[in-house]
């Protein structure tokens, strides 16, 4: 990844790095969305049943290892992993899923090897599998593990009718934008502040000492976007400029597996302490797989050969040479491409909040608490949608409001709504 750090922290310097980030986020951005549609639409939901849904070490495993081969990065994979919570799958398999995948895909294991040797390319993928599995392990006995009648209700709140293709691409660029759009753009501009801020030479101030540079290096990286393969050649560069190979490893982990973005997003999806949880396994497993790759001596040789390869006024590899300018067409489009879905998925949630309820009559409206993201306004549609003699059922998410037709009581819609897990306010209007 590259960073502009050489430039005062202007206007045009920080609209030129939040493009720069988020150009190279939106490729793995968008192709994270829509395996997460197709997850949503194709995907039997006996198999997250059968192979995901228990709390038990199996799970935990195959999700690490389904993970692992993807390449998706730590923004790509959040849409995924959501989507995978919804369709049944148990919250240690999510955060074995979560952990494991953006740490290393089949492109970065090629790349590892072809710049950094066979020692880095096994230990990646083995670390991200530990750390998974671990991880999982660790929320499948702290985490209590949500209602199953909330979860069976959001499991069969899918509609069954229409284009498949285009349920995918709804839910994957509109649905999904507007359940964590915001959260990914509060990530991105905190990002930017950082990557401005901090200059590339900050990591290399702290001499040979290993432990200190591989926490130098987390302090950085963690709340940083750095992508599983954009992260090779910077650790590369960093190890012939005197980084420990530890130290690299834990960038090459930490890096990926989490930025300020997945932290604000993971933390509204899945909770406090699953969030904790997630971070800490990352932090601590990072730590202890680059011990154990500065004890068996992994990259030594890259190390050693810093004095031949760096000229003697210390100059940077070109690896970590700034950026020299704007994006190229193809990231720029895509940067432009996911920003406008967040708009346009953003605009539409915000003005529904002042949309006039306008039914036919006999319509009554209600106010429901604890509405939060799209398959919520499905589960309690689908809730109320089963009531004896409701025709029409229509949840807005902006307003928290829920507009029902038909001749069903209000508290009959109240008992429905919170047996799908919501609160029940009050009766807003009768149209």
């Amino acid at each position: 990844m590259h960073y502009i750090t050489d430039a005062p922290m202007d206007i045009y310097s920080f609209f030129q790095s939040f493009l720069t980030i988020t150009g190279e986020m939106s490729p793995y951005l968008l192709l994270g969305f829509l395996v997460a549609g197709v997850l949503h639409v194709y995907i039997p939901k006996n198999f997250y049943t059968r192979y995901l849904s228990s709390n038990n070490k199996l799970s935990v495993l195959y999700a690490a290892l389904i993970g692992i081969p993807l390449p998706l990065c730590s923004c790509g994979v959040i849409p995924t992993a959501i989507g995978l919570k919804n369709e049944h799958a148990s919250k240690g398999a999510v955060a074995s899923f979560l952990i494991a995948t953006p740490q290393t895909g089949i492109d970065s294991i090629l790349a590892t090897f072809s710049m950094m040797g066979l020692g880095f390319a096994i230990i990646r993928p083995t670390a991200a599998l530990v750390t998974g599995i671990c991880g999982g392990l660790l929320v499948n006995r702290l985490v209590p593990p949500e209602d199953k009648t909330i979860i069976n209700t959001c499991s069969t709140c899918q509609v069954q009718h229409g284009n498949r293709l285009w349920k995918v691409l709804k839910y994957a660029y509109y649905d999904m934008m507007q359940d964590i759009g915001l959260r990914l753009v509060i990530g991105l501009l905190l990002a930017t502040i950082i990557n401005i801020a901090v200059p590339d030479e900050f990591f290399l101030t702290f001499g040979r000492q290993p432990l200190l540079q591989m926490l130098v290096i987390l302090a950085i990286a963690v709340p940083m976007y750095i992508c599983s393969t954009g992260s090779i050649p910077v650790a590369a560069a960093l190890m012939m400029k005197g980084l420990s190979p530890g130290a690299a490893l834990v960038m090459l982990m930490a890096g990926p597996a989490v930025n300020m973005a997945s932290i604000l997003v993971v933390r509204k999806s899945l909770g406090r302490r699953f969030t904790c949880i997630y971070i800490l396994t990352i932090v601590v497993f990072s730590i202890l797989f680059g011990l154990l790759t500065n004890a068996l001596g992994i990259g030594e040789d890259i190390v050693q050969t810093a004095s031949t390869t760096t000229d003697c006024c210390g100059t940077a590899p070109h690896a970590l040479a700034h950026t020299g300018g704007w994006l190229n067409l193809r990231t720029l489009c895509s940067a432009l491409l996911l920003l406008l879905f967040i708009t346009i998925a953003l605009s539409m949630k915000f003005f529904s909040k002042f949309k006039k309820q306008e039914n036919a009559d006999g319509s009554t409206i209600y106010s429901v608490e604890g509405m939060h993201c799209n398959h919520c306004k499905a589960a309690v549609e689908k809730a109320v949608g089963e009531l004896k003699g409701v025709t029409a059922v229509d949840v807005n998410l902006g307003a928290k409001t829920v507009t029902v037709r038909g001749s069903a009581t209000a508290n009959q819609v109240k008992l429905a709504v919170e047996k799908a897990g919501f609160e029940f306010k009050d009766l807003v209007d009768s149209i």
